[in-house]
């Protein structure tokens, strides 16, 4: 009985164990999450600002039109203070010790100066849109643990930004630059960089040593700039392996840059430049490329086998472009029929020839059906493009850093030979191109030609004689297809120049000035000869072209000096003969006034008086030659006294016809009218407002 006793305790002990020991847990974790609460609640400084709004460690503060920053929670991690009017004294010296802190919005404010007060806790920075000046060294020391930074539409300089500014930041990875005053790049970049920002600045030159050590660069914006070919180094880019994405749109490139990086490169932008041609070596390599866009500039054509290694293409946009749809593409047509929907087109519409006009390229297999020599030539295209060493003589890009004209003593162009006397004229004409030049002045010299068919380029080059045997230096360059002329500068006064025209094939001109084309040949080269006029000195004439293009502009200020000075005698007119006529008409007014209300008509000023227009009953007193008015008092005679014998009074005058005459009112003792109201009325003078004696 004792065993089955101690069992059946034994069994209630092991039931009751796990149920106490759940009870223990509650009570230890409820106890726990209370002297948490305490501890939570205990440590704050203070609760969320009246007029913010907080979410757990989230406060918001935007949009308040805050001018300092409230105190704020010691447990926040994000802050928004965005859209206010904060400046940099609005900022509380207590805002570096909140060290919980992350994320933080200023942008939208009115700070003149980067914030040195700012939590060292601090990874994510967003200052843009203010009026920041400078970043010191300093201030960003402060912040050892950032890894975003965003400067945007500020008024930051080259000169502002301070030597390794961003030295003591090794986990930056993202810095945004746009839209400030910015010359050049930046110097002191850290390496662990990966996207970097610099559109709508000034950046016209980047030298050489501009990215070293930024192997982690993934992503480089430069849209905006005044970035061109000559100013860029050639292996700026190529220092870049691990480069994915990169932007020059809005420039003024004329060819997409050298050496740019393939490894990794997947989205290309060069839309709104000033490109004229790629050379067919431009993309070789990026096998990875995924979108490219070359919309907005000025191509006609694309050389044969540019697109040989773009295998991942998925986009190619193209629009905004000139393009002529010739047997010059048939190879592209033949491109997209083969990769099919795996590649999106968009733009590639004809602009030429005319009965392709407004057409999608790929739309034209009957016209690409008659390209039977170009066919021929892209099997010979193809077949050198499978390894070969003649192909590498082709892929020859442009050198960038200089001007792409060049000068040689012995040009791929054939010219004629200057120890020769040949008879050209001022124009040519060859089977396929006829060329024309015109002097302009001692210095320019004019040159336009026609042609029979489209190309996509023209070999333009001219030689200075000498004297006797002595050639000049020749000099070439590459004129775009569409182009039907050309202005040379820069040339000797007084000296004869042969100039040479030869249009190319297509996919030749990649080769560049003084190589030989495959399309050129003698019977294309078209040349001709002008000869510049004399420098004159200024006032002595110069010659006849120079004065056909300064003569215009001579006549300006003639012509505008002729303009002023009729001008101000029209005015001079227009004024005198205004102040005769009012002053005519004011003395024409003035007698009409003097003959309506004087009543001389020849008589003295002594003869009468004439009382005036305005009524009154002042009596005359007249004492020798003067006069004087002294008011009477209504209704009372005139007091009496005896008058010397030189002075006499005078009554009140009304004159019977409008001030015009003297009233004198003959003595009529029989009217019985005379002497009252009704016959002063009708002898002229006024009725009982007024009194007699």
């Amino acid at each position: 009985m004792a065993t089955v006793g101690l069992a059946e305790l034994r069994t209630w002990l092991l039931l009751l164990l796990p149920l106490c020991l759940t009870l223990w847990a509650e009570t230890w974790h409820l106890a726990s999450a209370a002297a948490a609460v305490q501890g939570y609640t205990g440590g704050r400084d203070m609760v969320c600002p009246a007029v913010c709004r907080c979410d757990e460690d989230f406060i918001y503060c935007n949009d308040r039109g805050l001018s300092a920053i409230p105190p704020l929670p010691s447990y926040a991690s994000v802050l928004y203070l965005q859209n206010n009017q904060v400046n940099n004294p609005g900022l509380p010296a207590s805002l570096e010790h909140h060290l919980t802190v992350q994320v933080v919005y200023l942008y939208d404010n009115e700070l003149d100066d980067f914030p040195v007060r700012l939590p060292p806790s601090l990874r994510e920075l967003h200052l843009q849109d203010n009026n920041i000046r400078s970043v010191p060294r300093s201030a960003l020391a402060r912040m050892p643990l950032l890894e975003k930074l965003h400067l945007d539409d500020n008024s930051i300089s080259t000169v502002s930004i301070e030597d390794q500014a961003f030295a003591d930041n090794p986990r930056l990875r993202l810095l945004f630059l746009s839209r400030n005053h910015l010359s050049s790049i930046p110097s002191g970049l850290p390496a662990s960089l990966e996207e970097l920002r610099l559109d709508d600045n000034r950046i016209s030159t980047i030298p050489t040593h501009a990215f070293r050590g930024l192997a982690s660069l993934r992503s480089l914006v430069l849209d905006g700039n005044l970035l061109a070919n000559q100013r860029i180094a050639d292996d700026t880019f190529a220092r870049l392996a691990n480069l994915t994405e990169l932007s020059l749109v809005r420039n003024s490139l004329q060819t997409p840059p050298v050496n740019l990086p393939t490894a990794h490169l997947q989205r290309l932008s060069l839309q709104d430049n000033a490109l004229t041609h790629v050379p067919r070596a431009s993309l070789e390599g990026m096998r990875g490329l995924q979108r490219l866009d070359l919309s907005g500039n000025n191509l006609t054509t694309l050389p044969r086998g540019l697109f040989r290694d773009l295998d991942s293409l998925a986009q190619l946009l193209v629009r905004g472009n000139p393009w002529h749809c010739g047997c010059n593409l048939r190879w592209l047509y033949d491109w997209l029929l083969a990769r099919g929907n795996a590649v999106a087109v968009r733009g590639l519409t004809c602009h030429g020839p005319e009965r392709a006009r407004d057409m999608a390229l790929v739309d034209l297999g009957g016209q690409m059906e008659e390209c039977e020599a170009v066919r021929a030539t892209g099997n010979r295209d193809r077949a050198g493009a499978g390894g070969g060493p003649a192909d590498a003589s082709t892929t020859l890009s442009p050198p960038q850093g200089s001007l792409f004209t060049l000068r040689s003593k012995r040009p791929g162009l054939g010219l004629p030979d200057s120890g020769l006397d040949y008879t050209l004229g001022s124009s040519g004409v060859g089977k396929s191109l006829a060329l024309n030049v015109k002097p302009l002045s001692h210095s320019s010299v004019r040159v336009t030609w026609s042609v029979a068919q489209p190309t996509s380029s023209f070999r333009l080059s001219w030689l200075r004689l000498g004297a006797g045997s002595a050639v000049g230096s020749i000099t070439e360059t590459l004129v775009r297809g569409d182009r039907r002329e050309y202005l040379l500068t820069a040339l000797q006064p007084r000296s004869d120049y042969i100039i040479c025209m030869a249009p190319l094939a297509s996919g030749s001109e990649s080769k560049g000035p003084g190589a030989p084309a495959d399309g050129e040949t003698e019977e294309a080269l078209v040349c001709a000869k002008a000869e510049t006029t004399e420098l004159r000195p200024v006032g002595g004439g110069g010659g006849h072209g120079e004065d056909e293009g300064s003569q215009p502009m001579a006549a300006l200020p003639l012509a505008g000096i002729i303009g002023g000075a009729a001008a101000l005698v029209f005015l001079a007119l227009a004024l005198a003969v205004s102040c005769w006529y009012g002053r005519r008409k004011g003395h024409l007014s003035s007698r009409d006034h003097y003959t309506r209300n004087s009543s001389r008509k020849g008589k003295s000023h002594d003869d009468y008086i004439e009382s005036g227009t305005k009524k009154d009953n002042t009596i005359l007193e007249i004492r020798g030659p003067g006069f004087q008015m002294t008011p009477m008092p209504a209704c009372q005679p005139t007091p009496a006294k005896p008058p010397p014998r030189e002075d006499y009074i005078v009554h009140t005058i009304f004159p019977p016809s409008n001030g015009t005459g003297l009233f004198k009112a003959a003595a009529r003792p029989s009217d019985p009218g005379y002497g009252t109201n009704r016959g002063y009325r009708e002898g002229g003078v006024p009725d009982v407002d007024y009194c007699y004696t």
